[in-house]
């Protein structure tokens, strides 16, 4: 059964929340970050991306950036721009967005439920992402951001959320820029913090990283390591931990995450059509935006035309979790035959576009010029996630986009 435990939050006061909340470090790229934090001193961006206060240029790996953080977030605590609780609990995180709200429980899952298999994950990892989050987290000596992670329902949860959101006024409530609303729970009473812990340790077999495999991956290292120059090593200290939120799977929405490609592999327009008759039905949709409506039905676009591509029977599996995946069916039958795309992490030919950006956004992209052909995809289920994780297999490279992103700088979890 999975550990969850609550923890003494880092948390800023309510008034300052909204500019020092902040999306994630990897949604953006440095000078992003910088417009983002302009005008807000307290913008979790100047931990998390400090390269925006070292010179122009400056290596974001480098140690005066890891230095800079740490002086910024001491700094941060000094100001009582954080602050930490003075119990251990457990905090429930709401997003909104367009009228649909999803509840997450913001807890601390265990290193070892990692390293065992009880947190699964559907998605390899790049060492050199998990280096540098390790060297942030142990420099910082704190999980600065959270992970998101789901877990089958459990209503007895549910039931607890719902009493304290319909009862209790929200600690944090604020409408980012981009338009998604956030809420944020703190729970103070020890009897539910109490009963919650007791209800993942007995109802919840198993958690799913949804989003954050990389910062999962460093934090449990980060575990390990700490433990390794702990001779006093107990298990019950912070560092055995690390901060997710926990959001039920029936609540949770996968976004459809696309392709673009930059040339047809030596084809002319006919002859690709000719080669995807092969495995598809083809059908001519016109100029409008056509957005795939079914599980192994996608569409492309094409010279300023929409095609609905509706994959034949006989040519997927669907028994298989990794087979039935429309990514799958795309990679199998399109991208390495037909276009000569062998590995879509190395290729620079192909780019993937999520989708909240819209399909809008792969008709701009081949119109422009810059790409030749876009295929849109329909998007994979929690329930095909949780498969695939169950099953120990790995999902192709770019397969699920959840949106909204969490807020970094709600809460930190310290490991000391």
């Amino acid at each position: 059964m999975a550990i969850i435990k609550p923890f003494r939050g880092l948390r800023p006061p309510r008034e300052i929340v909204q500019d020092l909340a902040c999306l994630p470090y990897d949604v953006m790229n440095s000078e992003e970050a910088a417009r983002m934090a302009e005008g807000k001193e307290n913008s979790l961006l100047h931990i998390t991306r400090a390269e925006i206060d070292c010179p122009a240029g400056t290596d974001i790996h480098s140690e005066e950036v890891y230095n800079k953080s740490v002086e910024n977030f001491e700094k941060f605590q000094q100001n009582g721009w954080l602050q930490q609780d003075e119990n251990d609990k457990y905090y429930i995180y709401a997003q909104t967005m367009n009228g649909r709200t999803q509840y997450g429980i913001v807890g601390a899952a265990a290193c070892d439920d990692y390293h065992n298999g009880i947190i699964k994950k559907h998605e390899l990892t790049r060492p050199d992402k998990e280096e540098d989050r390790m060297i942030l987290t142990r420099y910082l000596n704190a999980n600065i951001e959270p992970v998101f992670f789901s877990y089958k329902a459990v209503p007895e949860i549910d039931a607890i959320v719902e009493s304290i959101v319909q009862n209790k006024e929200a600690d944090y409530s604020f409408v980012a820029e981009d338009g998604f609303g956030h809420q944020f729970w703190v729970i103070n009473e020890s009897g539910v913090n109490q009963q919650i812990e007791e209800l993942f340790a007995t109802q919840v077999p198993a958690t799913y990283v949804a989003d954050g495999h990389h910062r999962t991956a460093a934090a449990a290292r980060i575990g390990l390591e700490k433990k390794a120059q702990n001779p006093s090593h107990t298990g019950e200290e912070s560092y055995n931990y690390f901060m997710a939120v926990h959001f039920p799977d029936n609540q949770l929405q996968i976004i459809d995450y696309n392709r673009v490609v930059k040339d047809l592999n030596g084809l002319s327009e006919e002859q690709l059509l000719e080669q995807l008759s092969t495995g598809f039905e083809v059908e001519k949709m016109g100029t409008e935006i056509y957005r795939p409506s079914a599980l192994h039905e996608m569409s492309m676009y094409l010279n300023e035309n929409w095609y609905k591509l509706t994959a034949k029977s006989g040519t997927y599996d669907d028994s298989d979790p990794i087979g039935v995946l429309d990514v799958t069916i795309l990679s199998n039958q399109v991208l390495d035959p037909i276009l000569d795309i062998k590995d879509l992490r190395t290729s620079n030919r192909i780019d993937f576009v999520g989708g909240i950006r819209g399909l809008g956004e792969l008709k701009k992209r081949v119109d422009s010029g810059e790409m030749k052909v876009a295929f849109a995809l329909y998007p994979v289920s929690m329930q095909q996630l949780i498969d695939i994780a169950d099953s120990g297999n790995i999902m192709p490279p770019k397969t699920t986009w959840f949106e909204p992103k969490l807020r970094s700088g709600l809460v930190i979890h310290k490991l000391d």
